[in-house]
């Protein structure tokens, strides 16, 4: 499909062809992949999945420059393209400030909105943005804050030791990020999902995954205030992908927002054991 300056984006869907369209907004690395459980239990609730590859993943045209709120324009083609005047979005980690952008900018359009393990804004006050994270992210965004030469050379390194993981080796490729209650979640089919996904999204290359560091590190473009959209927050407190202090920030900013915070659950667990219920809370 077309965005609005013509890029291509990729874009997969699936459910019922009658049912509401829900966007999942992927996380960071990501691409247009749907976990079938997942797709699954939307169907059960009436809901047609809607996955696009940000610019740069995927066979997704690069958006250089991008911001997070960039993707609220790509959302509304893609929904044109497909004849949806309205819909439901959802983020997980690094989808997350994408959801909530489009219940920023396009509140005529969106009925409401969830995120999973999302990160807060980079220059969040009063939230120590690295704290409690893995060592991989903590050098992760050194480099996205030292400059563009110094976050390319850190993500191609990554790539290139992440290339060809299959599923079993998906908790040793993540290493410090992954929490025990994680790493049973990433046996079996997700961890096969996505590691899958991980390849499709660095199929063209690590600028996907640059431009996102880039945006997250920078104004995202929009103000978390002016969201009047209903929004759904999840969390667990055993994430060191995105530490839950990032989730308990973006509880006391998003006005109106329903938050569940879990105790026992990681970045990962969320959405392999409580998809059904994060569903039931957005339609709520």
């Amino acid at each position: 499909m077309k965005a609005a300056d013509g890029r291509e984006l990729e874009v997969v869907t699936a459910g019922p062809e009658d049912g509401t369209p829900l966007f999942v907004l992927h996380g960071t690395p990501g691409a247009a992949d749907l976990f079938e459980p997942s797709v699954a239990a939307a169907a059960e609730r009436g809901l047609r999945l809607v996955a696009y590859s940000r610019p740069g993943y995927g066979a997704s045209d690069r958006h250089e420059g991008r911001t997070v709120a960039d993707c609220a324009a790509d959302v509304a083609s893609i929904a044109d393209a497909l004849g949806f005047d309205r819909f439901h979005t959802i983020g997980g980690s690094g989808g997350g400030p994408h959801s909530l952008a489009c219940a920023r900018l396009l509140p005529e359009r969106v009925i409401s909105a969830a995120t999973i393990a999302s990160g807060a804004p980079f220059d969040a006050e009063g939230l120590d943005w690295t704290a409690g994270m893995g060592k991989e992210n903590i050098d992760e965004f050194a480099a996205a804050q030292a400059g563009e030469a110094e976050l390319r050379a850190f993500l191609e390194h990554e790539a290139e030791s992440m290339a060809g993981a299959a599923g079993a080796d998906i908790v040793k490729a993540l290493g410090d990020l992954v929490s025990e209650v994680d790493a049973r979640a990433l046996t079996g089919e997700f961890g096969a999902y996505l590691a899958a996904q991980m390849e499709h999204s660095l199929s063209s290359g690590i600028w996907g995954w640059f431009d996102d560091d880039v945006a997250f590190v920078s104004d995202w473009g929009f103000d978390l205030d002016g969201i009047e959209v209903p929004v759904s927050l999840w969390h667990g407190a055993q994430d060191r992908f995105v530490p839950i202090a990032h989730g308990e920030w973006l509880a006391r900013h998003v006005s109106g927002a329903r938050v569940t915070m879990r105790d026992g659950d990681g970045h990962v667990s969320l959405v392999v054991d409580s998809y059904g219920e994060v569903l039931d809370d957005l339609l709520a």
